[in-house]
């Protein structure tokens, strides 16, 4: 299957260890040079293959226990990886030690202007974060709503114009008749989580951008027990989902041209007939995601 965004091939990148003692601004510079010279090489080359450009993906949210394993994936495909992180000390104990990856520090939380420049030139962005639970009551409106916002609004000036965005079934659940639903009730408890994602989802609709949201059940941490169910918007309200399956369906979403402009809902059975997340997203241009009104 042909990417969306590009032929994957390598790329030089500044080492992460190197970019951990690097103000952001400096090893940025460094992998614009390194993209030039790479371009001037390749231009220079006798292969057509070798004029080939990375696809270089920005992910929020990269300490995670799904953006982790985004990074993961992305980097075994042969993508250029930019890691976003409020935590590089984290990001350094945690993500792999690979030449095609960068580590920057960015809080989706802090504004559109602070994130402009860890995103500038990437090819896509990958948003992945999720808050933390505490007791401060409005954290899932600060991280999933205005932080994805924040995001969107800095791809939007950054010039960026693929999102992949990871949200949740349910989101729309009082549409769906699921206001009783005891998984809509408990989300909810947490300070109208649902309600922030849905909101974030409508930013995101409306700005746009070409986007990719996908929806999946509740996430577990063991490995994938079944396969992947894939439905249209506002179809499942029940089922779990291990993370590195979502994080397949974010990655393969660009590589796959009929994820575009599309909202999908992911959760795994054991009885489904589709096991490869690339088979299953060729599904997609037989999901209408047409917009009718979005309020």
């Amino acid at each position: 299957m042909a990417s969306a965004l590009g032929a994957v091939t390598a790329r030089p990148h500044l080492h992460p260890a190197l970019a951990l003692a690097l103000p952001a601004a400096t090893a940025r510079k460094f992998l614009l040079r390194s993209r030039a010279a790479s371009t001037m090489d390749a231009a220079s080359a006798n292969s057509p293959d070798s004029e080939k450009k990375t696809t270089t993906v920005f992910v929020a949210g990269s300490t995670g226990r799904t953006g982790k394993r985004v990074v993961e994936k992305q980097l075994a495909k042969g993508f250029g990886v930019i890691a976003g992180t409020t935590d590089l000390q984290r990001a350094r104990g945690s993500l792999p030690l690979d030449p095609n990856l960068q580590l920057v520090t960015a809080d989706v939380t802090e504004g559109a202007d602070k994130l402009v420049e860890a995103v500038r030139g990437v090819d896509a962005v990958v948003c992945a974060t999720g808050f933390r639970r505490s007791f401060y009551p409005f954290a899932p409106w600060k991280v999933d709503n205005f932080g994805t916002v924040n995001l969107v609004e800095a791809c939007r000036k950054a010039g960026v114009t693929r999102f992949i965005l990871v949200s949740s079934i349910l989101v729309n659940g009082a549409a769906m008749g699921q206001l009783l639903n005891p998984a809509y009730i408990v989300l909810n408890l947490l300070g109208l989580t649902l309600v922030a994602k849905l909101q974030a989802e409508k930013h995101i609709r409306r700005s746009g951008i070409n986007y990719t949201i996908v929806r999946p059940g509740g996430l577990t941490d063991q490995p994938p027990t079944g396969n992947i169910v894939m439905e249209p918007e506002d179809t499942l309200y029940s089922g779990s989902i291990s993370r590195d399956q979502v994080a397949d369906v974010a990655v393969e979403a660009l590589l796959c041209p009929e994820s575009s402009y599309k909202v999908v809902e992911i959760v795994a059975r054991a009885d489904a007939q589709i096991a490869l997340c690339r088979i299953c997203l060729q599904q997609l241009s037989k999901i209408d995601c047409s917009i009718t009104s979005v309020t």
